[in-house]
């Protein structure tokens, strides 16, 4: 083996020294956040997004206080869900304070887009480095639960926010259909190789047309636990609010599911 020379050894001392003080700041940032839960799917399109606003929106009616952290790089969808219009304001640290709607505090990568409609192109460290630096300029205050909204995949983006925060739990959601159920066992999969707690899978867009039973499938085959499905309803075509403040029966399949994983973390 070829042994570093001085100068590559005082740059790798450095990096590490550099990562070091990141992460010590990031976990400064969310000292006062009890639990932190990942909501999650190695399949886009399987409403993921959805179920984080709701599972906040369920947990703030409930009485907790709540936050919902959308680091999904490609399409942020969190603050179009919960109807926010005004940018954060800073606090006397310069930090950020979110803006807060429903009685959920919302932070989101889509504050940094200039123009909603633009692709976000970029490569594994631009992103890398954008959540990191969402992360050491957020003021959260105190939270019984931080809800993050992660990017599908199984690459650059959900690991880095996987390695840089400490979580609590993943929420794994799947939609009945095959290959959602495939990608639903990927990502599984890779909270697994890292050593991350799954709390359960939930089935979203249950019933109707796309049929039903790949949560329940995927809970037996891996041995997790099954949290519940969430039934497809007209009601969703309502954006005004999340709909589990539009509906009952839905703000009951949210509660279930709140009882059955974080309840007792």
């Amino acid at each position: 083996m070829t042994q570093q020379n001085p100068a590559q050894a005082r740059a790798k001392i450095e990096a590490m020294k550099r990562q070091f003080e990141q992460k010590r700041q990031i976990d400064s940032s969310l000292d006062g956040i009890k639990n932190k839960i990942g909501v999650y799917s190695g399949k886009g399109g399987v409403g993921k997004t959805t179920v984080a606003v709701n599972l906040s929106a369920a947990l703030a009616n409930s009485g907790y206080s709540v936050g919902i952290l959308d680091v999904d790089i490609d399409c942020p969808n969190v603050v179009r869900a919960m109807k926010i219009s005004e940018q954060p304001m800073l606090d006397e640290n310069k930090k950020m304070i979110p803006a807060e709607r429903f009685g959920v505090k919302v932070m989101s990568m889509a504050y940094f887009q200039e123009n909603e409609d633009e692709a976000t192109i970029w490569r594994g460290p631009m992103i890398h480095n954008a959540i990191n630096q969402m992360l050491q300029s957020t003021n959260w205050g105190e939270l019984d639960y931080l809800i993050v909204d992660l990017p599908p995949g199984t690459s650059d983006s959900p690991l880095t926010v996987m390695q840089t925060l400490t979580m609590d739990g993943f929420v794994v959601v799947t939609t009945p259909q095959e290959l959602a159920k495939i990608d639903a066992k990927r990502s599984i999969n890779m909270i697994k190789k890292l050593q991350v707690n799954v709390l359960g899978i939930v089935e979203n867009m249950s019933g109707g047309i796309f049929g039903s039973g790949a949560g329940t499938e995927i809970a037996n085959e891996l041995n997790l636990d099954f949290l519940g499905s969430i039934q497809i309803r007209q009601d969703y075509q309502d954006t005004s609010k999340p709909a589990s403040l539009l509906n009952n029966e839905i703000l009951n399949e949210y509660e279930a599911i709140i009882q059955k994983s974080l309840v007792n973390l």
